[in-house]
């Protein structure tokens, strides 16, 4: 037989947090007259053994509760890939090159540098005969003042460059360094590009030639209102040179010479432009035979 005790029942336990005998449990007027010693103990066991996982729970929501917002306050001060990422498309299409759309994006590194990335699809319009002709490509945009300032580095895939257009298009068709520089004030809006389209690969066989190319263009606007905005529009593209299989180099042809007035409507991050004017090449000499029409729908995503 296990002894009986009838007295209140007080024990030393091994707290975990506090240390060796540091609790002192009693059990008083407990709902049972005669309870052994070993039931007693069992019963102390169980309520300190609540009592600690009471303690955990406590300590694990406290610091889950800091950790929390210790990750808001992070991505709070952290800019997200919505701030640093601006993304625009502009569908263009004009009297030679036909439809054109263009993608730009940039990725900031700081208030006034990013890295830019930009494709056109010249393969849409006029290019879709030059190999599906392609251009992607890299570069840097430094903002100073009300200007940004955007060199880059394109390449071209098809066959324009590499063969005149005479042969199957390629990956590495040309190299293209160019330059944008944008204007943009409260009552100003402008851009310049220059860009110089250089054959990078000789895919040309007897008296066909490689190609290259000048194209630029200026334009500079007035505000006339947060919706409506008009300006002037001067443009040049020309071939430049080549070189031709089995000796000789290319003259230089001018394609056309667009001068003409623009006018802009635009709500928010989305508008539309219209250029026209005339073409001021040399109708005998030019390669475009058009007058000089551009139409772009652009917005910002």
């Amino acid at each position: 037989m296990e002894d009986i005790e009838e007295t209140p029942f007080t024990t030393l336990y091994n707290d975990p947090i506090l240390g060796i005998g540091s609790k002192r449990v009693v059990l008083e007027e407990y709902p049972f007259k005669k309870i052994s010693i070993h039931e007693k103990q069992n019963l102390v066991l169980i309520f300190l053994n609540l009592e600690i996982m009471m303690k955990k729970r406590t300590t694990l929501i406290a610091l889950c509760s800091v950790l929390a917002f210790t990750g808001k306050s992070w991505a709070q001060d952290t800019p997200s890939i919505d701030d640093k990422v601006d993304v625009g498309l502009s569908l263009n299409l004009d009297a030679f090159f036909g439809f054109n759309p263009m993608m730009a994006i940039s990725y900031s590194l700081s208030d006034t540098d990013a890295l830019t990335f930009y494709g056109i699809q010249w393969g849409a319009g006029t290019g879709s005969a030059w190999g599906q002709w392609t251009e992607f490509g890299i570069g840097y945009n430094k903002t100073v003042g009300s200007f940004d300032i955007n060199p880059q580095l394109g390449f071209t895939m098809g066959s324009l460059l590499s063969s005149g257009a005479a042969q199957p298009g390629i990956i590495g068709d040309g190299i293209v360094p160019n330059l944008t520089v944008n204007l943009g004030t409260e009552t100003l809006e402008g851009q310049f590009y220059f860009g110089y389209y250089a054959a990078l690969q000789d895919e040309t066989e007897t008296g066909e030639a490689t190609n290259n190319y000048v194209h630029y263009w200026a334009n500079l606007g007035v505000k006339v209102s947060p919706f409506f905005s008009v300006g002037g529009h001067f443009e040049e593209l020309f071939l430049s040179g080549g070189e031709v299989n089995g000796g000789g180099d290319l003259d230089r042809v001018d394609g056309y010479v667009w001068l003409g007035p623009y006018v802009q409507f635009q709500k928010g991050n989305a508008g539309l432009r219209f250029s026209f004017g005339g073409n001021l090449a040399d109708e005998d000499e030019r390669f475009a035979p058009n007058d000089f029409y551009k139409l772009s729908f652009f917005m910002s995503l």
